[in-house]
């Protein structure tokens, strides 16, 4: 015998109809007839109800039998198809779930969630006062063409429609939103953006003019390839200065490296180990890089030195910054001849594809390489056919 429990449970599964309020239903001379309930005329008259996947029951009230009727079968159809949202949440609007959905971001590094809300405040200004639910591939299409027009770059158009798609990806894997609007049918041109590499020349002038304290900085993303948040944490400890290796093992005030591959140990040259423990034994600290009291020295302090000086070195661009210093190095290994993978390691790349996306345009022209390869091949047959004729 099956317990109240289950039998009310399994009610609550089958339930799914459309009541009318103003009436019910009573036995009179054993025959059933509708009569007017104590609710009649006050509010509306029909009720839609229905059980979803999880066995919590919706309901909704309208004037109207048809109105009432054409929702549940909409409600219905979602849950049989897997795309139901709960009444109460199909109403959230796109602010309201991006504030919630930056609190579980949170346990991300501090760069990437300042990046992540600046880019939601560009999303916001589009789409936060838009319920979720109403938001269309041809909303999002028209917002990214919209960015264009306002001469915006492709490559950051389409970070900008990744953020939105992975935001409402995990909208619907909370079950507030039935399906994604964003796909690879709405996403823009990645676009292509080369990074610029300074000139060997520039480097030099840009050492030379920073302060005298920060020349370790220059050197250690220039040719260790560090990223300012690495160099500001590099610890002396963390240089092997007889073997020639810098071991980055956090980042500015303890904070964890930017990818599981940036803790890899890159190897120096031993002439920059010795620039380096130059460096040191001028200020000594703990740190590889000081400020003029002899404290570590902050990522902000070292990004303000680059803007300060960068427009002393002819041709360097505006919007140079401390980070295009890695760029550099990848240039410096590609133009040696060294392959994607060694690239990747050096530049501690988590991914080949980043290496890729970021510095395949270095890598020399393949149709020259193809070309050469097949020629050999042809000059070898052609050789071998001009001997047997001398032969014959």
């Amino acid at each position: 015998m099956r317990s109240p429990r289950t039998c009310g449970a399994r009610m609550r599964r089958q339930r799914s109809s459309v009541e009318d309020r103003w009436t019910k239903t009573v036995r009179v001379d054993g025959k059933s007839q509708k009569v007017p309930s104590t609710r009649s005329g006050i509010g509306k008259r029909w009720r839609a109800r229905y059980v979803d996947a999880h066995g919590i029951e919706h309901s909704q009230m309208f004037d109207l039998k048809h109105d009432a009727q054409e929702w549940l079968d909409s409600q219905t159809s979602s849950v049989v198809t897997g795309t139901h949202v709960a009444p109460r949440d199909a109403q959230m609007t796109v602010q309201q779930w991006c504030d919630e959905w930056i609190k579980g971001y949170k346990i991300n590094r501090e760069g990437s969630i300042r990046t992540a809300r600046t880019q939601i405040r560009k999303i916001v200004d589009e789409f936060g006062d838009i319920p979720l639910s109403a938001v269309r591939p041809s909303h999002v299409r028209a917002w990214c063409a919209k960015l264009t027009q306002d001469g915006h770059e492709a490559s950051y158009i389409y970070v900008l429609h990744g953020r939105l798609r992975q935001i409402l990806a995990d909208a619907v894997h909370d079950n507030v939103l039935g399906r994604n609007p964003c796909s690879t049918k709405t996403s823009p041109p990645k676009g292509k953006q080369k990074p610029y590499v300074i000139t060997t020349e520039q480097l030099w002038a840009l050492h030379d003019a920073v302060p005298e304290n920060l020349q370790a900085a220059i050197l250690l993303g220039t040719f260790a390839g560090l990223r300012v948040g690495e160099v500001s944490g590099l610890r002396v400890s963390d240089v092997n200065f007889i073997k020639g290796i810098v071991h980055p093992k956090q980042q500015w005030r303890g904070k964890p490296l930017k990818t599981p591959g940036s803790d890899a140990p890159v190897p120096i040259p031993q002439d920059l180990a010795m620039m380096l423990s130059a460096s040191v034994a001028k200020y000594p600290s703990d740190y590889m890089v000081t400020n003029k009291r002899g404290k570590p020295c902050a990522p902000w302090t070292i990004d303000a030195a680059i803007a300060d000086t960068r427009g002393k070195v002819d041709g360097l661009p505006e919007g140079f910054v401390f980070h295009d210093l890695r760029h550099y190095l990848a240039s410096l290994l590609i133009a040696s001849g060294a392959d994607i993978k060694t690239v990747q390691a050096r530049m501690r790349h988590e991914l080949a594809s980043t290496t890729l996306d970021t510095y395949g345009h270095l890598w020399p022209d393949t149709d020259e390489s193809t070309r050469t390869a097949l020629g050999k091949v042809i000059t070898a047959r052609l050789g071998k056919n001009l001997l047997a004729e001398d032969g014959s």
